[in-house]
C-alpha cells in the first residue's frame, strides 16, 4: 500500500479541504471576537482559505497561481489580530477539525502547523 506523501493526500484532498473551510467559516461567522474583522459575506475569503490550505498542506499551488506567493503575514496586516482573536481563530479551527473528522496524527499535524501559523499572524497586543 502506497503511503501518502502529504498531509493533503492524507486527508482526501480538495474535498476534505473543502468541508474544513466549510465548517470553519461557519464559526467565523458565528464568532463575536472574529465578526468585526471579517466581511458580512464571508463567500471569497473562504476560497482563498480552500487554496491556500491545498497548497499549505501539500497539494496543488493554487494560491500562488491566484493570488501570488502567499505573504500571509503582510496580507493579515491591516486586520487586528490580537492573542485573543487568534485564540478564537483556533478554537473555529479546531472545531472544524473536528467536525470534519481528520483523523490522527493529521488532525494533531494540521492544528499544530496551523496554530503556528496563527501565531505569526498576531500582530496587535492586547487591548
Amino acid at each position: 500500500m502506497k503511503q501518502p506523501g502529504t498531509i493533503y493526500e492524507a486527508i482526501g484532498g480538495f474535498d476534505t479541504i473543502d468541508t474544513l473551510v466549510t465548517a470553519f467559516y461557519t464559526h467565523v461567522g458565528n464568532h463575536p471576537k472574529l465578526i468585526p474583522i471579517f466581511p458580512d459575506d464571508l463567500t471569497e475569503t473562504a476560497r482563498k482559505q480552500r487554496l491556500f490550505l491545498t497548497q499549505f498542506f501539500g497539494g496543488p499551488k493554487w494560491y500562488t497561481e491566484d493570488r501570488g506567493q502567499p505573504m500571509m503575514r503582510r496580507r493579515h496586516l491591516p486586520f487586528e489580530i490580537t492573542p485573543e482573536r487568534r485564540d478564537a481563530w483556533l478554537a473555529c479551527m479546531d472545531a472544524a477539525l473536528n467536525e470534519t473528522k481528520i483523523e490522527e496524527p493529521y488532525h494533531t499535524a494540521i492544528f499544530e502547523k496551523l496554530t503556528m501559523t496563527a501565531h505569526h499572524m498576531m500582530n496587535t497586543p492586547y487591548k
